[in-house]
């Protein structure tokens, strides 16, 4: 898996922190000002791989809504999906978290959301699905699909 980051904002300084996944559930410090950094306060600026072992981790702990990628390497209209995926991924950073999960690679969590085409694209809000769909699309199109899921950007 390529090496992804997350990231928290400390309400006290504004410094953006880098968060590691094994550490998504406790409670940090800053590295700036030395405060208290809640958990589940989390963020990325692009598409995170994750695996079987953290899916659950991630997409249950934040209070973001995540808009899960399932793909596969050998697939074209996957390929396709990247540049959009990580130009949302940027645009809505800190009100959608885009995941990427390979389905070869984390067999366990396709099977368990019975993904049975690539791509398909899952909403979820608090680790449940709230929607999905299938098949490669435009940019405006997925950023319609998952706007009315997401946090406003005030909050």
């Amino acid at each position: 898996m390529a090496e992804d980051t997350l990231f928290t904002v400390c309400a006290a300084c504004g410094a953006k922190n880098r968060l590691p996944l094994a550490r998504l559930t406790q409670t940090g410090r800053c590295g700036r000002c030395r405060e208290s950094l809640p958990p589940g306060v989390f963020y990325a600026e692009d598409p995170i791989a994750v695996d079987d072992r953290h899916f659950d981790l991630v997409t249950r702990t934040g209070r973001l809504p995540v808009l899960v990628d399932f793909s596969a390497t050998w697939c074209a209209p996957c390929k396709q999906m990247e540049p959009v995926l990580a130009q949302l991924a940027h645009e809505l950073a800190g009100r959608l978290l885009v995941v990427k999960v390979d389905t070869e690679r984390a067999a366990g969590t396709a099977a368990r959301f019975g993904v049975q085409a690539v791509p398909t694209f899952v909403v979820l809000r608090s680790g449940l699905e709230v929607d999905r769909v299938s098949g490669a699309l435009p940019l405006a199109a997925l950023r319609q699909r998952v706007e009315r899921f997401l946090i406003p950007a005030s909050a």
